[in-house]
């Protein structure tokens, strides 16, 4: 848990990363070379271009999506350590607007971890080492954003489960997002074999 004002997307390029690079270290640098120093750091081979957004609102209560899906390093929970090590990742951001107590928060993540497992499961997307069907990647990150209280009179979300407002909310803009970018990262996969001779 930590306090930033951003959430930033680094790109990373062949030849970015190699086992002598760190990269926490390699991906700090960048941020405070583009003046982000003190955000949150995500870092993909995907291109960032072709990420997916979905918002959705209940009365007060706001949650947004945004995800990025690379699936070349798909793996089942469960694969043996180490193999099929690939390019390749899930990045999703959550962003809520109420302020959530720390067990809100945790439950929230639950909830977005669920939906991005559900939408890769639900393509049938095959683990690069097992015979199972992948329910992610070996490299995902998922953050969740929620305001920081501004006064001590600010009501906090005591609950985000899936009988939530919060937790639908989170539940289903996350799984959308994600749908969006399996659907777009195939799409991408099946393009590539036409052209190839």
């Amino acid at each position: 848990k930590v306090r930033a004002e951003a959430v930033a997307w680094y790109e990373v390029r062949p030849g970015d990363l190699h086992p002598e690079i760190d990269p926490a270290e390699f991906l700090e640098e960048r941020l405070r070379t583009e003046g982000l120093a003190g955000a949150v750091g995500l870092m993909t081979s995907r291109r960032l271009d072709p990420y997916s957004y979905v918002e959705k609102k209940d009365g007060a209560v706001f949650v947004s999506a945004t995800a990025t899906v690379g699936l070349s390093n798909a793996l089942r929970v469960g694969d043996p350590a180490g193999e099929g090590i690939a390019c390749g990742t899930i990045n999703v951001l959550c962003h809520v607007s109420r302020v959530l107590t720390e067990e809100a928060m945790m439950e929230a993540l639950s909830i977005a971890v669920e939906a991005r497992t559900a939408a890769v499961m639900e393509d049938l997307v095959a683990s690069r080492v097992s015979s199972g069907v992948a329910t992610g990647t070996g490299t995902d990150c998922v953050v969740l954003a929620s305001p920081v209280p501004c006064s001590g009179s600010e009501k906090a979300e005591r609950y985000a489960g899936k009988h939530t407002r919060v937790g639908s909310l989170i539940g289903g803009a996350v799984y959308e997002a994600m749908k969006r970018g399996v659907a777009g990262w195939k799409e991408e996969r099946r393009e590539k074999e036409r052209i190839q001779p």
